[in-house]
Formats: C-alpha cells, structure tokens, sequence
C-alpha cells in the first residue's frame, strides 16, 4: 500500500503543487501523441545511443513506440504484453508489461498512475529554473526497473518535455518529447504488433 509523500517543508510543498499541475493535465487526457528524442547512456561500457521518433499512449496502459533512428524498431503495449522489435537483429523481446519501467516511469502519460501518490517528490535548484521546474520522483515502493525519475515540467503549460529514467547501476534512458498532442483519437491497431516473417522471438 502506497501513499501520499509527506510535505514536511515548503520545498515539498512546491513539488507537490508541480506534480498536481502535472496530474490534472495528463490525468484528464485519453491520448498523448508527441515526437521523441532517446538518450541512452550505459555507465559500465560508458556509451552513448540516441534514437528519435514518434510515441503514441493511450489510457490502460496502451503505447506505441515508432522509430525513425533507428529506422523501423518499435515497442507497443497492448496494456497487457509489451513487444521491443530491432529491426536490424531481427529479434523481438516479449514480455509483461508490468515488468519493465514503462508503466510506472511514464504512467502519467497515459493517465495511469499518480505522482502525490506513488512517489517521494523534491524540486531540483527550484530558484534557478526560468521557464521551468525540474521535479524529482523517487517511487515510494521499491522497484528492480529504476531508481529515480526526473521530469522537466514546462512552467506556463504543465506539459512534461523531458523524462529521465535513473536505474541502480547508474544508467540513464532520457526522454525529451515535442509537438506534443493531447486527446486525439487513436485506432487500436497502433497498439498492436507482428513481427515479419523470419523474426527471432524471445519471451520473458
């Protein structure tokens, strides 16, 4: 049983007060559709990958990953099943969605999930931002999938531009979204998947 983090201080407050903003944007919202940049830094092989694209979410968990960079990858979630197809390995990795970091990192996108609720909250140098807020989620229950979240909050419109993902090893998987479009019908085929013919499927 999760609940609400404890505002303690008038820092906590404000974080709160951000992540209220966040939620009574996204948590009204049955679609969110917006351009993508991805920036995986792995700390052990101190590598750098950036991959672009489009993202689709709709409520019940449902996403849609479409890549551009590189061309033709893709991850969709029906709500239920996840599926991370690479084109150029000809691989897909199939599995529950509820066991990889999407759900729960980027819930409220798709108006799952509650900030308040699930996460410890701060804002990061909440004096030095101009044009926005850098709020920090640490999830109140334990998780193997990551360690921290931190969203760049716009401060005019409540819209989230920029999600980072902090797992235990020190890897960050950063999200930076444009363009972005709420409330615009979605067709359920974005959310489904079939691999071509030949692909090497692996179940988690």
């Amino acid at each position: 049983m999760t609940v609400a983090a404890p505002a303690s201080s008038g820092a906590d407050k404000a974080a709160i007060a951000v992540a209220q903003r966040v939620q009574r944007l996204y948590g009204k919202a049955k679609s969110y559709k917006a351009k993508f940049k991805q920036t995986t830094k792995l700390k052990v092989h101190d590598k750098k990958k950036v991959s672009k694209g489009t993202v689709a979410f709709a409520r019940r968990g449902k996403l849609s990953f479409r890549y551009s960079k590189p061309r033709g990858n893709r991850v969709v979630s029906d709500g239920k099943v996840v599926k991370v197809y690479d084109r150029a390995a000809r691989q897909m990795y199939e599995g529950k969605l509820k066991k990889t970091y999407y759900p729960a990192s980027l819930a409220f996108l798709f108006g799952k999930g509650k900030l308040t609720r699930d996460f410890k909250l701060r804002l990061i140098k909440p004096n030095k931002l101009k044009r926005g807020y850098l709020l920090e989620a640490v999830p109140l229950e334990a998780t193997p999938a990551y360690r921290k979240i931190v969203l760049y909050v716009d401060g005019k419109t409540a819209k989230v531009r920029r999600v980072m993902i902090l797992d235990a090893q020190g890897n960050v998987n950063r999200f930076d979204f444009s363009d972005p479009v709420l409330n615009e019908r979605i067709p359920d085929r974005e959310f489904k998947f079939y691999p071509p013919a030949g692909t090497n499927i692996v179940k988690k």
